[in-house]
């Protein structure tokens, strides 16, 4: 098939080397024809994104204890103390919440912490 665009006025051939003829516009048919109606989307409950939401950081056998107190310091600004608490609260328990605030700010937590190779989640804070 060749061009179809009106600068360069070419005829569209078909594979038998016969012209292509395109069927006229019938004008009949687009005078009455109206536009389509979209269905309107069902409502969908939207996840809550007010209200508190906390960091949890969970266990892996993988990170060294001195690279996840070095990571929160990091990321939260934690101190010595305070890093060690959260890290041997995971060691020891599996999990530790680590922050809580908006769930915006909570997810780029969960990212931050992602990043450096640590496993973490948000939940949101029922108290």
């Amino acid at each position: 098939m060749t061009c179809h665009c009106e600068e360069h006025n070419h005829e569209a051939i078909q594979l038998d080397g016969s012209p292509h003829r395109l069927p006229p516009v019938r004008d009949d048919i687009l005078a009455h024809a109206k536009p389509r109606q979209d269905a309107k989307p069902a409502l969908v409950p939207q996840p809550q994104l007010m209200g508190s939401w906390r960091v949890v950081l969970l266990n892996d056998p993988v990170n060294r204890m001195s690279y996840v107190v070095m990571v929160l310091r990091r990321v939260f600004g934690f101190a010595e103390d305070e890093a060690r608490r959260h890290m041997m609260e995971v060691h020891e328990s599996g999990r530790s919440i680590v922050w809580s605030g908006t769930r915006e700010q909570a997810e780029a937590h969960m990212f931050a912490l992602q990043q450096w190779h640590l496993t973490a989640v948000i939940q949101p804070d029922e108290a």
